[in-house]
């Protein structure tokens, strides 16, 4: 493994909160993702269903979790299902988990193959009142028109129970997942120093007429050199005027010599994520109008982190860093400060040079699962990103840092990414 074993009381601990959710006398049932196909033979590989991973810590194909914490047997309160190893599987693909070893990892004693689901499933549901299945809940969901393996479960259970009561797993963890343990903090800790690694290499690598996906080649290296199990995302790495493009991922352009490279990326280590921008010159040295725009984006978050604390309604921070990027472009020349002072507040004027939020939470996914009507809490871990784009300058910096909000404040996991303008020049030169 590229990561030492998580210790299995995490999941344990993770169990016991989830199970004391539940209703009475429910079985809750948890499947992985699908192993996703390209063309012919090929596949993509294989990424945790995270709900799955976050109960039971297996980062295997074909795995099922069954709770039912009211089962009169014992053995049967917690089950987990895998994958057998036949001649076959590991001839071609090599070995799966044995029983003893999912047993281990997850702290589940009873483990079952999965041909055996059914079966077992028959026994206890008709002792149940209602079932708990998974779906991919999330705001930003991109997959609704694909079938998974938690629709497939849908589908079958109502069809063959049809007449227990049903309810949705992802509300447990969607509560649940937000507020990470000592545990899960120091995963996204370790994912950050990669990132901080990673991203001090890039600098002593660009220069100008490389082009944008060298860097991004360089940065694949370094990551996985140092353990990272994969990007956590495909990385923005976006010079001159496609640092203006929010999404923009081809990363194919040359970087040119005075133009400014917008690099957005993160680490994936044991499936927790680190998420960060940081912005620098192609040829090493920050032009007088890059060095205005920097400070008032790095302004805004030095500031703007500030407000994430316990307490504090998402839509008052989201408020407030809005009000200090509009009062940095009015610095900038970019906004004239009687208009925006007659604007129309649902159409506020600064919306032209930064379109998008500066807080998601962050964990097993990226965009981590978590209500935002719902108030900070210590123990969340959330981004701040403000950003200021000007495309007919062809400077686009935002900035990004991961931050665990703490009953005092918060503390900021990416610290050790160099920020400052004299650090970066310093590293490139």
């Amino acid at each position: 493994m590229r990561y030492p074993p998580i210790p299995n009381p995490l999941f344990i601990r993770n169990r016991t909160n989830f199970a004391a959710q539940m209703k009475p006398n429910s079985i809750a049932i948890l499947a992985s993702n699908d192993v996703k196909h390209t063309n012919t033979d090929d596949v993509m590989g294989f990424v945790q269903n995270n709900d799955l991973f976050y109960l039971c810590g297996i980062d295997q194909e074909e795995t099922l979790l069954v709770l039912y914490p009211d089962a009169y047997k014992k053995e049967n309160r917690e089950i987990l299902f895998i994958k057998e190893t036949s001649e076959l599987i590991k001839i071609w693909d090599g070995e799966k988990l044995t029983k003893e070893e999912a047993s281990e990892i997850s702290g589940i004693k009873r483990v079952e193959w999965i041909q055996d689901f059914e079966m077992v499933l028959q026994y206890m549901a008709f002792e149940a009142d209602a079932f708990y299945l998974g779906h991919n809940e999330h705001m930003k969901r991109v997959t609704h028109n694909q079938e998974t393996q938690q629709d497939r479960m849908i589908a079958w259970c109502k069809k063959k129970y049809p007449l227990h009561d049903y309810y949705r797993a992802a509300k447990i963890t969607r509560h649940l997942r937000p507020i990470k343990s000592a545990e899960e903090v120091q995963l996204m800790q370790k994912a950050s120093d990669i990132s901080s690694e990673g991203f001090k290499k890039v600098l002593q690598t660009c220069r100008p007429n490389i082009k944008e996906y060298e860097l991004e080649a360089e940065l694949m290296y370094h990551l996985q050199k140092e353990g990272a199990i994969r990007h956590a995302f495909k990385p923005i790495i976006a010079s001159g005027k496609n640092a203006c493009v929010l999404h923009y991922q081809t990363n194919n352009e040359v970087c040119k010599d005075g133009d400014m490279v917008l690099m957005d990326f993160g680490v994936c280590y044991a499936n927790y994520n680190s998420d960060t921008t940081r912005c620098f010159p192609v040829n090493g040295k920050f032009s007088e109008r890059q060095k205005e725009v920097y400070r008032s984006v790095l302004h805004c978050l030095k500031e703007g982190s500030k407000l994430l604390k316990a307490g504090v309604a998402h839509a008052d921070y989201e408020k407030n860093m809005a009000n200090l990027i509009e009062a940095e472009l009015i610095k900038l020349g970019l906004l004239d400060a009687q208009k925006v002072a007659e604007q129309d507040p649902e159409k506020p004027l600064y919306k032209k040079y930064f379109m998008h939020g500066t807080a998601h939470h962050i964990g097993l996914d990226v965009h981590d699962v978590g209500l935002y009507s719902r108030t900070l809490e210590a123990g969340m871990v959330l981004t701040c990103e403000p950003g200021i784009y000007i495309a007919e300058e062809r400077i686009g910096c935002r900035l990004e840092n991961d931050y665990l909000i703490t009953e005092n404040g918060n503390v900021n996991l990416t610290e050790a990414l160099p920020i400052e303008m004299e650090d970066i020049e310093r590293l490139m030169a």
